[in-house]
Formats: structure tokens, C-alpha cells, sequence
């Protein structure tokens, strides 16, 4: 009898503290680390990173584009472009379902893309060629057929890549498209469903059984939210969750017996920018750059070259189009000084704008106050956090910010940095209005012969440069820490934004 009361109490206990064991100690749950909320849930609307990793676990898009530039297929199983180069004719698979069970088929393709070319849902351009839109149409139940106005090389190779597909039977009665949260519980054909989100603390997913990339080897995934980096690194240490992203001087914080390591380049470009409406002086702004030094900038954070590699157009250095032979800036305080000199600023007091609750963004915001102090350029800093800082930039009027440090990652095809550089793009936070730099975007997005290509955005990245309104800095390698119970890391593939391809690859050990 008091052997049987023992176990009971036991068992008790053990239900007691049963929610207090960390996420990680379950042995078909593999937790991610993450620094923040996803801000869009929405297929249609999302551009953020954990908003893009959210949805990259929950649907597809037709075709993925790698790391290195390269596409795989996946809603679609061949894709034809004609010999005008004004028909797109992609033939799609016939063996997915939607995690609903509900089979997938042509009409979820034209629903979803017609909802991504309404302007009024936000996020269209590149569904749009010059003034009109390209049209979608289901040739069949698997052939879908895109109609572009005219021929269009950007289009080609991107419009198939970047749009991840919706059930129209799902989503069909949803009233607003461009908000960051549909009404209707998601419902994909990737590797899992979402299961629960609670803001600010998690998100959990769990296997979709339906998924066609094959089976699924850890049942259950939870994106722990944890904003501040000391308590993230803590909580990998101590095995509270599974994998984080690392900085390369927290590295030798970490048992190298427990936790493994894998550095990889998102094709990114971290930058300064200038607002272009408030700093209206080129001279001013070359000046600006002048003063900096990029090598000291991002030694203080990456420490070693190993780590990022120096980047001199807006253009990351693996792209294909990535030119180095533009004005780079090095540092120079006496040209900076003479061109302060011969500027049309008058008095000046700059104001920079960074992300207050990242600690890098902390120290190269104090260097660069620095920097401009030594050329006689006084700056404020003001930090904030980060969805302030972008919600702000993102107004075309802004005034708050005279500089801003900010990073991107858009992809290969370089008519998506459209968005970023020409007068109207949606992205367009530097307030550049240049009209060579339009003319150029809009003959690269057409010319069909790439050698003609490489010539034009050879040409866009001087004229860019010259404009001095961005600052390019880096290309960083992010560092993915995980502890070695996971297993199969390096064939889950690691990727610009999304971490991971398919973390259904992954395995526990």
C-alpha cells in the first residue's frame, strides 16, 4: 500500500512540474529560437523574416529558388516559356493535397496570384509590367498559364518563385486581402500546420500528414519568441530550446560537444541609408560616406573576414550581376570635409535612426556618430524598436530619421531591388527619385539577351552608387547554432530568410 501511495505521489509531482520542463526535453518537438513576432501571417502581404519563415512552413510556392540562384520545383513539375517570351505555361503536380485533405489544383494558382496583383492589397509589383498586370488563367485542372503584356526577362525568372499559393476554397469569403492576418485558420500544402500562436511568447506547428515533399521526421516544431540575446543564448545553453541564431563572438560561449555550429551567407546587404527628402544635398550625402569606414564597422561586429564579406554596390557580392567597380567610399575625412565645404547644406544636424534592442545596430550607430563628428557632421542618435523604425521609414513623407541602418535580402533576379531604387517602388525608404536610375531598371526588367543585362545593371549600380543614398556595408554570414540531439541539419538546406527549406528533413537523434 504505501509503495502504491508512493507512485502516486510520484506521478503527481510529475504532472505538477510537467509544465514547467522545457519545450525541447520532448522527444518529438524540435524548438527554434526566434527574436520576434512574425508581422504578416498573410500569403499575400508578407515581407517580413519570421513572417516569410511562418508561411515558408505552412505552403508552397510553385517553384523555390536556392542560395546559390538556382530554382527546384515544387507546386509545379515543368514550366515553358514561349518564344516571344509573352506566355508562361506552367504545368503543375497532380499528387498534393491541402493539409484539409482537399486536392490542389489550378484554380488555387489563379486565385492566389489575382489576389497578389490587386494593388490594393499591397504587394503587386512584381506582377505588374509597366502599367499592366499579368494575367493568370487555368489551362486545366494542373496548367496554369501566365499572359505577360510584353516580354519581360525579370518576369521570366521570377514569377513563379516568390508567391506562395492559397486554397481558394479556404480563403475565397475573406473580405480584406491586405491585411497582415487572414480570418480563416491557414491551411497550406507544406510540411506542417499551425497549431497554436500566442503573440510575444510562441508559435507551434505540428506534422501535416498530407505533405508531398515525403514523410515528416519530427512531429511537432515550436518558434520560441525570445527577444533579448543574453536570455536566448541562456536558453540554448541550458537546452530550453534547440537551436538559436548566434552572433560570431558568442560562439565561444558554447560547448562544442553539445552544440554545432553552421555559418552560411544569406546573400544579404547590410547598409546606412539616407533619406533622400531630407538630406536633398548629393554633396552632403557623398560627404557622409566619405566620413565612414566600413572595414572598422564591421569588424566590431562580425570580427572576423570570415564572417562577412565588405559590400560595395546594392547588390549582395554572390549575385550574378554584382559589379565592385562603382565609387566605394573608402574612408577619406579630408575629401569628406571638402565636399561638406562645397554643399549647399548650411548648418547641419543629422538624426540616425537604428534598432535600439539589437546590440550590433547600438555599436555601429555610436561609431558612425563618431565617424561624422571628425568631419564636422553633428548627429543624433535615436533608437527605437524595430517595428517603429520600419513603420516610420515606410512613410513618404518621413522626417525622422535623417540616416537609418537597415539590412535586406531580395533575391537573385535584380529587378526586384526595383521596390527599393526606382521614384514609385513600394520599398523606396531612401525618398530616391532618379530618373536614369528608373530608365535603367525598367530596360534591364526587358532586355532578354543576359550579356546586354549585365551591361545595364552594371551601369544601374554606378548610378546608384553616385546617388549616395544607400551605403552598403556588409554581406554577414548568420550563424545557426543547434544542439546535437538534431540531427539531418545540413539536407533540411539552409536559405536566405526562411533558416531552413523544409524542416521536415530534420531529425532528432
Amino acid at each position: 500500500m504505501k509503495k502504491n501511495k508512493l507512485i502516486l505521489l510520484l506521478g503527481l509531482l510529475l504532472m505538477v512540474l510537467a509544465p514547467l520542463m522545457p519545450v525541447s526535453a520532448q522527444e518529438d518537438t524540435f524548438t527554434y529560437a526566434i527574436d520576434g513576432d512574425p508581422m504578416s501571417l498573410n500569403p499575400v502581404t508578407v515581407s517580413d523574416r519570421w513572417g516569410l519563415t511562418t508561411v515558408n512552413m505552412i505552403y508552397s510556392p510553385l517553384i523555390r529558388v536556392e542560395g546559390d540562384g538556382s530554382q527546384k520545383y515544387e507546386l509545379a513539375k515543368d514550366l515553358e516559356v514561349s518564344e516571344d517570351g509573352k506566355t508562361i505555361t506552367v504545368s503543375l503536380r497532380d499528387d498534393v493535397k491541402w493539409s484539409d485533405g482537399q486536392a490542389f489544383t489550378a484554380e488555387d494558382v489563379v486565385f492566389t496570384y489575382e489576389k497578389k496583383a490587386d494593388k490594393a492589397n499591397g504587394n503587386a509589383d512584381s506582377l505588374w509590367i509597366g502599367d499592366q498586370a499579368i494575367e493568370v488563367e487555368a489551362k486545366d485542372d494542373h496548367t496554369v498559364v501566365f499572359h505577360l503584356p510584353e516580354a519581360n526577362a525579370a518576369a521570366v525568372n521570377n514569377i513563379a518563385t516568390e508567391t506562395y499559393i492559397m486554397p481558394k476554397h479556404v480563403f475565397e469569403q475573406e473580405a480584406d486581402f491586405s491585411v497582415n492576418e487572414l480570418k480563416a485558420d491557414p491551411v497550406g500544402t507544406g510540411p506542417y500546420q499551425l497549431k497554436e500562436y500566442r503573440r510575444g511568447e510562441y508559435l507551434s506547428f505540428e506534422a501535416n500528414e498530407s505533405y508531398y515533399g515525403g514523410p515528416v521526421n519530427i512531429k511537432n516544431i515550436v518558434f520560441r519568441i525570445i527577444a533579448n540575446a543574453d536570455t536566448k543564448k541562456v536558453a540554448l545553453q541550458k537546452g530550453e530550446v534547440d537551436a538559436a541564431i548566434i552572433m560570431p563572438k558568442e560562439i565561444a560561449d558554447f560547448d562544442a560537444d553539445q552544440i554545432a555550429t553552421y555559418p552560411y551567407s544569406e546573400n544579404r546587404v547590410g547598409y546606412i541609408g539616407v533619406n533622400a527628402n531630407t538630406v536633398k544635398d548629393q554633396k552632403l550625402r557623398q560627404a557622409i560616406f566619405f566620413a565612414l569606414n566600413r572595414d572598422e564597422l564591421n569588424q566590431a561586429i562580425y570580427l572576423d573576414s570570415k564572417y562577412y564579406n565588405n559590400v560595395y554596390s546594392f547588390l549582395p557580392p554572390h549575385n550574378p550581376y554584382y559589379t565592385d567597380e562603382v565609387e566605394q567610399y573608402q574612408q577619406d575625412l579630408e575629401k569628406a570635409k571638402s565636399l561638406l565645404n562645397e554643399s549647399d547644406a548650411g548648418q547641419v544636424n543629422l538624426t540616425l535612426g537604428y534598432t535600439a534592442d539589437d546590440p550590433n545596430q547600438t555599436i555601429q550607430a555610436t561609431l558612425i556618430q563618431q565617424y561624422l563628428q571628425q568631419a564636422g557632421i553633428p548627429v543624433e542618435l535615436k533608437g527605437v524598436d524595430g517595428a517603429s523604425l520600419y513603420s516610420t521609414l515606410a512613410k513618404d513623407d518621413q522626417t525622422d530619421y535623417d540616416l537609418f541602418i537597415g539590412g535586406y535580402i531580395m533575391g537573385t533576379d535584380p529587378d526586384f531591388y526595383a521596390a527599393l531604387y526606382k521614384s514609385d517602388g513600394s520599398y523606396n525608404t531612401f525618398n530616391l527619385a532618379n530618373e536614369k536610375v528608373d530608365q535603367l531598371f525598367e530596360q534591364g526588367a526587358k532586355e532578354l539577351d543576359d550579356n546586354k543585362r549585365q551591361e545595364i545593371y552594371h551601369q544601374l549600380q554606378k548610378e546608384v552608387a553616385d546617388s549616395a543614398v544607400i551605403f552598403p556595408m556588409v554581406d554577414n554570414q548568420r550563424i545557426f547554432a543547434v544542439n546535437k540531439r538534431i540531427g539531418n541539419v545540413e539536407a533540411a538546406k539552409f536559405v536566405p530568410i526562411y533558416t531552413m527549406e523544409d524542416m521536415s528533413k530534420l531529425t532528432l537523434n
